[in-house]
Formats: C-alpha cells, structure tokens, sequence
C-alpha cells in the first residue's frame, strides 16, 4: 500500500492523471503540485506517509500528464484550474481532506477550500503565499506583465520556462546540489517543451494577478473558518519569502510555521523533514 499507483479519471471531458497510495479509508491528504511540475514532485514524499493516510495528487490541466485543452477551447485562469481541482474531488468521491498546497497549487486549492470549507480538515502549505510580503523582487517582471499585458513583457518571461531557468528553480538556495535529483527538472522541462505548452504558462502567470487580488479574501476565510494550518517552507525560497510564511500567524494565530534550510522545491531534499512535520501536525 506504500507504493503510488497511477491513473487517469474524465473530468467533465478533460482527461486527468494522479498518483494515489494508502488505504482510502485513512484520512485523506491531497496534494497539489506546483510550476512548472506535477505530481512527480511527491515520488518521495508519498510512500512515507502512505502507511498513515490516503494520498492522492492529481497532474493540474496543462501540467504533467493530465490534458493540456487547446488554449481556444479552456481558459488557464486559476478560477478555472480550481473547479477542475474541485470536480476531480467530487468525482473521485473525497468527502473530507487536508490539503498540501505548493506554491501555484496553493491559490488553487485555498479556493477549493473556500468552495468547501467544511471538508477541509487541515491545510498545510509548502511555500504557497497568500500574503503580499511573501512576494519577492523575483516577480517584478511578471507584475509588470499584469500591469501591461503587451507582446513584450510576455516574451521577457519565457527565460523563466527554460531547461537553465528551470534547473536554477530546484537548485537555489540548496547548500549541496548533490542532494537534487536531476530527474525533476529535467522532466519539467520535457514537459515545457511539448506543442504550446510555454503558452499556456504564460497564460497562467498573466492569471497569478488573480491570486494576489484574492488575498484578502483568502485571509478572511482563515480567520473566519480557522482551519488547522501548517507552514513549512524552504527558507531560502527566492520567489515566496519567509515573511510570507510567518504572515499566516496574523490571520490564524495557532498556525504552526517550520523553516527548511532549502529552496523553493523542499521536497527535493527535505522529503523526510516534511514527512515528519506531516505526521506530527495531523495527528
């Protein structure tokens, strides 16, 4: 039962792929993935907690292994990816579930739990923001393509979908490369490289000003349903800063918050830190 097994659901004609371990009836934790991964990035992380819980990590539509609809016919908003995320749940039958949310998986799955709050039964997000302060000088170039939405500032953002850029995501902030797998961000950029693909990341990072705009609406649903919270974070993120994680402390004051000597993808070399810290918030 610790070993994820793999398949593809229809989701209101959009073909998704996830990775499911565990026993489906131990508590549930479903994982969502970030940019530009999927859920590859939980190989590590799920057959340790695949003993204790039910897990399961859905590809998002145009990421990983799940549909990528023509940009003509689905609109990459993150309104749009969280009803996709919010289907997948009510088809696959998940009634209640704690949610780890990272990084662009976070704003998709707080809408969820704004939808549903009554089936969160936790939230644990792994550097996913949801306060200005945690947003770094890294994003002025995307905050200049949300001001002016011109041909120029979308072509300066596609370094950022590059095999070198991609690699710099899972490596910076790493006191030992040794410890990285090469295997995440090489299959990352595979992905990237597939028929429009860079475009419909560009369309989503246009749609990140949608999260930002949200903000204070995610906040008042935590202080409003103060779900359980835990903040784990690579401390040396250089997107999502620690002030971010600590911001989550203003509007749930009983949010635990963990620091990783890590970058942004902390799974990659702290999968056995976060899997304790799991363990021993959810229980």
């Amino acid at each position: 039962m610790r070993s994820a097994t793999y398949h593809c659901v229809d989701i209101d004609g959009h073909e998704i792929f996830y990775r499911e371990a565990g026993d489906p009836t131990k508590p549930t934790l479903l994982l969502l993935h970030g940019f530009p991964s999927s859920s590859h990035m939980f190989r590590d992380l799920i057959p340790q907690l695949a003993d204790r819980f039910h897990l399961i990590a859905p590809d998002i539509p145009g990421f990983g292994q799940s549909e990528a609809p023509a940009r003509a016919n689905f609109s990459y908003t993150f309104d749009n990816l969280a009803r996709v995320i919010q289907r997948f749940t009510e088809v696959m039958g998940i009634e209640r579930f704690a949610l780890y949310a990272f990084d662009i998986g976070a704003p998709i799955g707080f809408r969820v739990a704004m939808m549903y709050p009554e089936r969160i039964t936790a939230i644990i997000s792994q550097n996913g923001n949801a306060y200005e302060e945690g947003l770094s000088d890294v994003w002025n170039p995307i905050r200049r393509y949300w001001s002016e939405p011109t041909d120029a500032n979308r072509d300066a953002l596609r370094e950022i979908m590059k095999p070198a850029a991609i690699r710099w995501q899972y490596e910076h902030g790493v006191s030992d490369l040794s410890d990285v797998s090469p295997d995440g961000y090489w299959l990352d950029a595979f992905y990237m490289a597939r028929p429009d693909a860079e475009e419909i990341q560009l369309d989503v990072a246009l749609d990140y000003a949608s999260n930002v705009a949200m903000y204070p609406r995610f906040q008042a649903y935590f202080r409003q349903y103060k779900p359980r919270f835990l903040a784990i974070w690579g401390d040396k993120d250089p997107f999502f800063l620690p002030a971010g994680a600590e911001a989550f402390k203003r509007d749930l004051p009983n949010a635990e918050v963990r620091f990783l000597d890590t970058g942004h993808f902390a799974l990659e070399t702290h999968s056995s830190a976060t899997a304790t810290a799991i363990v021993n918030f959810l229980h």
